[in-house]
């Protein structure tokens, strides 16, 4: 685990900012190097998958030519939605680091819950660390601009 990781998912997210994105930033690492970063581009794209996670497994599968990023740990600014949490347990990756919990304790708690199972594939490891109050800013001041 390591902050400048979260510091460059933070950087993401204030990308998606700029873009008028939901401000949401993800890293992918590998033995300590960047595989990927992306941020959410669902607006841009008009596409309901472009979630900063899965637009960095896609770049990540990519750069090692394998959907299986064995070993791999992924930093993102907010615990990650349903959806990406069934794609980074089915793609292996073994650690994930976030900055935000999401306020909805129903939400985690599928999150949770998906990845725990260990019928399908390893567990993945998950814990809330740096830089929660930056990426609440973030979120926050997103979503104040859009009331």
């Amino acid at each position: 685990m390591n902050p400048k990781f979260m510091e460059l998912a933070l950087q993401e997210a204030l990308i998606a900012l700029e873009e008028n994105e939901v401000p949401i930033g993800t890293v992918i690492v590998k033995e300590n190097k960047v595989l990927a970063k992306a941020h959410n581009q669902k607006e841009q794209k008009q596409d309901v998958t472009k979630h900063a996670e899965i637009i960095a497994l896609q770049k990540a599968s990519k750069k090692l030519k394998n959907w299986r990023l064995i070993d791999c740990d992924i930093y993102v600014t907010l615990l990650p939605c349903p959806m990406c949490a069934s794609a980074i347990q089915q793609a292996r990756i073994k650690n994930v680091y976030y900055a935000l919990e999401n306020t909805d304790s129903k939400y985690g708690e599928i999150v949770k819950q998906i990845f725990g199972k260990t019928n399908t594939n390893q567990n993945v490891n998950y814990q809330q660390v740096f830089f929660q109050d930056e990426s609440l800013h973030l979120l926050q001041n997103f979503f104040q601009k859009k009331r």
